[in-house]
């Protein structure tokens, strides 16, 4: 008989796996992340280097459930896991949920599942999904398939993660019940928590000779006098009027207070977008250096462990691509509670469910 932790219990594989936030902590907890699946090829060095598991470049569109259950070792149960990108269920992309292609990444996820029907799925996207049509529609399949499902809104900050992030995760089971995370209990991280030690920078300089990841976005020579104008916590309404954008002299501007920001030291941060290194894309300036934050400080403040590598060695190091796979990653602490979670149903047993639908 195997033991009872043995890693080899509950195989996974991650669609939409990006740079591998969601795989670390399912990993982390103690799930086989076998393979991960994404169509951005910038992601395949840093996945396989940290999560050390195979990346598929593909287009989820193009795979079949045949396809999938190659990737699977022999396991004790199977879990499909995954992210569909967030862009068209987001606040914007609500203006345009006709045209965007991205609407039917979930459906794909739905027919793979139905396709292979593992014993476990779980999925994170962003709140606003829950409200869509598409969603219903993937709980109908789920349901139809014979899971029990559990889907909620969690904070992130309630969860190990130094950031206020409130997002949709999903649970389901063929083999039992199904349940969400539930939260550590203890008091949240704050920004100070987590990258208080790093070393001092300048905007727009050389990488830290201890981590090349530690660098900041140059700034403007008005974007410099305008952060040395802020205080810890503060905004643009901290400068003097001659500094203000002509947006933010109307009265329309008062209903962005965050941009041009600083962050708090004793809170968690703000949700870390893909424009997280942009001192001008939301409070993304460090509480007192007079700079936007560092890629190393944002991947920290997503949960990423603080020797997480992006590119290989000598790479240049790109700003957009780097941010964009921080700010769409899962944040592995939260990926680590649910795997957790998988586990611990995955130990209760068998149940009628799974064999009625076999």
């Amino acid at each position: 008989m195997r033991p009872k932790n043995d890693m080899k219990k509950i195989a996974c594989v991650d669609l939409y796996c990006g740079v591998g936030g969601l795989s670390y902590g399912l990993k982390k907890a103690g799930v086989n992340v076998v393979a991960g699946i994404d169509v951005d090829e910038s992601c395949k060095w840093g996945y396989e280097r940290n999560v050390e598991a195979r990346f598929v470049r593909a287009d989820v569109a193009d795979l079949s459930g045949d396809d999938l259950c190659e990737l699977f070792p022999p396991a004790e149960h199977r879990l499909l896991a995954g992210c569909a990108p967030c862009q068209p269920f987001s606040t914007y992309g609500r203006t345009r949920q006709g045209s965007d292609d991205r609407w039917s990444l979930l459906r794909e996820f739905s027919r793979l599942v139905e396709e292979t029907k593992p014993e476990f799925v779980t999925m994170e996207n962003v709140e606003g999904l829950a409200s869509h049509r598409v969603f219903g529609e993937f709980l109908e399949t789920l349901e139809e398939c014979g899971y029990a499902v559990a889907h909620g809104v969690l904070a992130c900050e309630r969860f190990g993660v130094p950031q206020r992030r409130r997002r949709l995760v999903l649970v389901a089971s063929r083999i039992g019940d199904a349940v969400l995370p539930e939260p550590d209990g203890g008091s949240p991280r704050t920004v100070r928590d987590t990258i208080e030690r790093l070393p001092p920078i300048a905007a727009g300089g050389g990488p830290c000779d201890s981590d090349r990841f530690h660098v900041a976005a140059g700034l403007s020579e008005l974007n410099l006098r305008r952060i040395r104008n802020s205080v810890e916590g503060g905004s643009w309404r901290d400068w003097p009027k001659e500094l203000r954008a002509p947006c933010h002299r109307r009265e329309t501007g008062a209903t962005y207070p965050s941009v041009y920001g600083r962050m708090r030291w004793d809170e968690p941060a703000p949700t870390i977008t893909t424009q997280c290194y942009a001192y001008g894309s939301g409070r993304f300036g460090h509480p007192e250096q007079d700079r936007a934050i560092s890629l190393r400080e944002a991947a920290m403040l997503q949960s990423f462990p603080s020797n997480w590598e992006f590119v290989p060695p000598g790479e240049e190091i790109h700003f957009a691509t780097i941010g964009r796979a921080i700010g769409n990653a899962v944040p592995p602490k939260l990926a680590e509670a649910v795997g957790r979670t998988i586990i611990t149903l995955s130990e209760a047993g068998r149940s009628p469910r799974a064999d009625a639908v076999a």
